[in-house]
């Protein structure tokens, strides 16, 4: 009989190993006998032995057991419970928390009926380690899922989410017909593969985040994706869809603007509506939206034609379209040298310029390519250092070439003041005459 004991408590001993507490439980008289390999639960005052296994753990868990997880645990201590679970499954399991030495733990509770229906093996084991890992598995597989609907360039949904969002508005319009509003607006941003193909991909890229942006800041109340490389597509929402006719106009405006100053990016865009009376699903109204965004494109090229036979000698002091290349590429290679920052080139001849990007996004300038910029940048100037300012750019208009560093203070779009440090250079025609004014802006 001893040996029989002594073997059994061996067998207990050794999967006991596996836990960080194992109790061997009698069901008849409830008394048990406590294994505790790790000694985590060390220094709590719980016996290794006892005559009432249930009493005793309802007894001690209200020292060591989250209080969210309390009422829970106490129910799981029920002996006619627990008979009652491990009757219809040898084995039951659970998890909830401990606060042991301060710190939250998440433990797994195992109920374990044994071959003789006599006993059961209660045992706890800490898994926060596999529950920390767990859940930092859950977060990364979050992230890439929310990364796999995310356009990497321009940072807004992409191809993938719009393909999600496109059927769930196609359910909705198969369930609830006519009792769901939504519009779509098709935009496309203008000369992307010549802006490619003539000053590069980065520039490219450059002009595909102006236009997200652009789109962006109209729509401000709507998913926006990108769903090709130029293209992108608008769901009419909310405060957007009661607003859609003066906000299409409002893009439609700014794109023209762009247009003609040459300034920013040029979207051709077009809108339709969902009618319950007559469309069966979404790719109905999305095809009257990509027909009417052509038609806008069409608009545009013909808008282009028109104001190159007017401007084509820089008639009206605008521009022409071969000086301004020659300042696209002159900046391109500044660009190219200095990387990012504050960069500014103008051509005198025209009083054309053009800003870096993160220039005009940092100060809220209206836009990369403007003309009389000298008085616009003036704007910004504190007060105190406008005569510092006037005095440097009154200078340069004279035709002097030597420019000194310039200090003085500029407004950003909060309305604080930021030391600027301007370090300018004038290149001169073949007559002497000061041509192209461009410069480098530190803020300190």
């Amino acid at each position: 009989m001893n040996s029989t004991r002594e073997a059994f408590s061996q067998i207990v001993s050794a999967l006991a190993r596996n836990y960080d507490s194992l109790f061997y439980v009698d069901i008849s008289t409830c008394s048990y006998i406590q294994y505790s390999p790790s000694g985590l639960f060390d220094g709590l005052g719980i016996p290794t032995s006892g005559s009432d296994f249930f009493t005793d753990s309802k007894k001690y868990s209200a020292k060591f057991i989250h209080p969210d997880d309390l009422a829970h645990v106490t129910r799981l201590f029920d002996r006619d419970a627990m008979l009652e679970r491990l009757e219809n499954s040898n084995i039951f399991t659970a998890v909830y928390r401990f606060i042991l030495n301060g710190r939250i733990i998440h433990m797994r509770h195992s109920e374990i009926m044994c071959d003789d229906k006599m006993h059961i093996m209660f045992c706890l084991e800490n898994i926060e380690d596999d529950y920390r890992r767990n859940k930092e598995q859950q977060r990364d597989l979050q992230s890439a899922r929310r990364m796999a609907r995310l356009d990497v360039l321009t940072g807004i949904r992409n191809k993938n989410a719009f393909s999600e969002y496109s059927a769930l508005l196609d359910s909705k319009i198969q369930n609830l017909h006519d009792t769901i509003h939504f519009g779509i607006v098709m935009c496309d941003l203008n000369d992307l593969k010549k802006i490619n193909d003539t000053r590069g991909h980065s520039f490219g890229d450059e002009a595909i985040q102006r236009a997200s942006r652009l789109i962006c800041d109209i729509f401000d109340h709507s998913p926006v994706f990108r769903t090709g490389g130029d293209e992108f597509v608008v769901i009419l929402d909310g405060r957007d869809f009661i607003e859609r006719d003066t906000l299409l106009k409002k893009l439609r405006d700014e794109s023209l603007s762009n247009q003609y100053s040459r300034s920013g990016p040029v979207v051709a865009c077009g809108m339709a509506v969902y009618d319950p009376a007559s469309d069966k699903n979404f790719d109905e109204v999305f095809n009257r939206a990509d027909k009417s965004m052509y038609e806008n494109k069409k608009e545009l090229k013909n808008n282009v034609q028109i104001s190159r036979s007017r401007n084509a000698e820089g008639s009206n002091g605008q521009i022409t379209a071969e000086r301004k290349r020659i300042l696209d590429s002159m900046f391109g290679a500044m660009y190219t040298l200095v990387g990012e920052g504050y960069i500014f080139l103008n051509d005198m001849r025209y009083d054309y310029s053009r800003w870096s990007l993160p220039l005009v996004v940092d100060f809220g300038l209206k836009s990369e390519y403007m003309y009389n910029a000298g008085a616009i940048w003036q704007e910004y100037v504190h007060p105190d250092d406008i005569t510092v300012y006037s005095d440097a750019v009154d200078t340069i208009f004279k035709g002097n070439a030597e420019v000194k560093a310039i200090h003085y203070r500029a407004r950003k779009p909060d309305g604080t003041y930021v030391v600027c440090a301007t370090r300018a250079f004038v290149l001169i025609d073949e007559n002497g005459v000061p041509e192209y004014f461009g410069g480098i802006i530190i803020s300190e």
